[in-house]
């Protein structure tokens, strides 16, 4: 593996760490309050939105790719991220009756590979753009 790409490894380690944080601590913090899990854990993931955008667009992957391009192409990433987030909390919570620290660090352990593999590859290729690639 290139040094650049174990530098961007590293990199997106410790702003999924801050986004990790975000979201766990929101989400702990109001199912302590009595939020439903789901709810909480939804609450957590917009939260830690805008910290891993910030991150992964400027420090991670170090992106030309413009806000407009890069911004929807994050959030649609995001939303497959949710979906996934949502659906391994509702199994796990509301069907398994698991406790909701153990079911969201489970679910923040798939989130990142997901996220790392759909970002690097299309939301923040360097010169991303809308549409079909261009012909040579």
């Amino acid at each position: 593996m290139p040094t650049t790409d174990l530098g961007r490894l590293f990199r997106y380690a410790i702003s999924g760490g801050a986004s990790a944080a975000t979201h766990f601590g929101v989400g702990l913090l109001l199912t302590s309050a009595g939020v439903r899990p789901v709810l909480a854990s939804t609450a957590g993931f917009v939260a830690s939105i805008a910290v891993s955008y910030a991150l992964q667009h400027a420090w991670v992957f170090r992106s030309a790719a413009g806000h407009a391009v890069a911004g929807s192409r994050f959030l649609t990433v995001t939303a497959a991220a949710f979906l996934l987030n949502t659906a391994v909390l509702w199994i796990g919570t509301e069907l398994l009756h698991a406790p909701f620290a153990l079911v969201q660090a489970l679910a923040l352990v798939a989130i990142p590979i997901l996220n790392y593999t759909l970002n690097s590859r299309w939301t923040f290729a360097a010169g991303a753009r809308p549409g079909p690639p261009r012909q040579s």
